[in-house]
């Protein structure tokens, strides 16, 4: 509420360094700060009387209000980070806490929420992720610095390179690096997958034909290699390459050219070849599915890419960085995932990697609608049914009332994905009440 002119907390509020602003049961503005007119550029006069949306425009105004949840469930929200947009339109991430204010007889007067401009230590986030980040590929771990180490020096080099790794480990990514970073990096990069055609279109895509060499071939047409004439050609699946391509590979590897299908006259391929594969190329040599001499030509400078399971240090940079992503992309307000969906992000295994990563977090943007990605927006794989602990009682056991009223905590969390607030109005209980029940589940082994 509006506080009398000459009470000094009117004084105080306005000498905070953080925006605060009061609503009456109606939503209209009682009080502006001085900070919360610098944040938002609004002046407090042109504030007062208005509604709080018309105000303080933020990600959540549309949707799920902090200060309407504070007053209508009466409990609080502390620290939950949101958009707000400035009159000017630009848009500014703060963080809010909000709560309901009541007379003394406990007559409801509205709600108060206070925000703080996270706007530099955005900026200082984006700069030490930015230090993570080589080329396009984002990282910090011991296995990627070390592949940072000598990326620069292979891709000078005019020898051709064998990527290795696990399928989702990023592959086409470090390609486009070497490309980037190496002499070539104002030629074209042409990316081929070797895996994705039969034989007989994968050798007109690689080398070209001429007019008449098969049924349709009405015109000339040039293969891949001629597409990266001066730049980079990327064989992603080299291990799928049919044996009778494989022969042609090699002719390109070892002297530097090819036919056309139909053509009788030879080229010159002036490209870098940098391969790609998540078989075992040695394997199949033994096996007689690659040939021992091709496999050679290419495994002159080898890259292992590690999976994501060998590199766990990089999943939060990650999915930062998936997080910027798709918030551009799909134009919602998400600021990041909390703390226990990093927890789960950390235990999980990954077998598709940066891959099944990025795509998770585009799941969960289906499901957010702003603010923090909890749990409850990751895909149910990702949420496998907890298993009971040793000393917890199985669904079907007696249960004391404490046991009870554990499990009716733990259960409201889980289905309202996490949300404490949303919990404690499901349950109608506070919020210290649902913190020790939560605490007391974890005690007994029922978390």
């Amino acid at each position: 509420m509006p506080f009398p002119k000459g009470l000094p907390a009117e004084a105080i509020l306005d000498s905070l360094a953080d925006g605060v602003f009061t609503v009456d049961p109606q939503w209209n503005v009682t009080f502006f700060n001085r900070a919360a007119a610098r944040i938002t550029g609004i002046e407090p006069a042109e504030a007062l009387g208005r509604k709080c949306w018309e105000v303080f425009r933020s990600s959540l105004c549309d949707g799920d209000c902090a200060l309407r949840a504070c007053i209508r469930g009466g409990g609080t929200v502390v620290d939950q980070p949101i958009f707000i947009v400035r009159a000017d339109g630009e848009r500014v991430p703060v963080s809010i806490s909000a709560a309901p204010l009541a007379a003394a007889d406990g007559t409801p007067l509205g709600g108060v929420e206070t925000f703080r401009d996270l706007t530099e230590i955005h900026l200082l986030r984006k700069a030490m992720e930015a230090s993570y980040t080589f080329e396009d590929i984002v990282g910090k771990s011991p296995a990627l610095e070390r592949l940072f180490a000598i990326l620069p020096q292979v891709a000078a080099s005019p020898s051709t390179v064998l990527l290795t790794g696990e399928s989702g480990t990023g592959k086409e990514l470090f390609a486009r690096a070497l490309h980037n970073l190496s002499p070539r990096k104002d030629g074209p990069f042409v990316a081929v997958n070797c895996g994705a055609l039969p034989e007989t279109l994968l050798e007109s895509e690689l080398f070209g034909y001429k007019a008449g060499a098969f049924t349709d071939a009405r015109h000339d047409k040039p293969g891949r290699f001629d597409a990266a004439a001066g730049g980079t050609l990327f064989l992603d699946e080299i291990g799928d390459m049919p044996p009778a391509l494989q022969v042609k590979l090699l002719r390109v590897l070892q002297d530097g050219t090819y036919q056309p299908l139909g053509d009788t006259a030879t080229r010159r391929a002036d490209v870098r070849v940098v391969a790609a594969t998540n078989q075992d190329l040695e394997g199949l040599v033994a096996a007689g599915r690659f040939r021992s001499d091709l496999y050679y030509r290419l495994d002159v400078a080898r890259l292992r890419l590690p999976p994501l399971r060998e590199r766990r240090e990089d999943i939060p940079l990650l999915t930062a960085h998936f997080v910027r992503k798709f918030a551009a992309l799909r134009g919602k307000a998400i600021q990041g995932v909390d703390r226990q969906t990093l927890a789960v992000l950390l235990r999980h295994p990954f077998p598709g990697n940066v891959r099944e990563l990025e795509n998770v977090i585009e799941f969960a943007f289906i499901l957010c609608p702003g603010g923090l990605i909890q749990p409850g927006h990751l895909p149910e794989t990702l949420r496998p049914e907890p298993q009971p602990a040793p000393g917890a009682c199985a669904p079907d056991a007696p249960q004391t009332m404490e046991q009870a009223k554990c499990l009716a905590a733990l259960g409201a969390m889980e289905r309202n994905a996490g949300r404490t607030m949303a919990a404690c109005r499901e349950l109608a209980i506070s919020k210290d009440t649902l913190r020790r029940l939560l605490h007391r589940a974890q005690e007994l082994g029922l978390k």
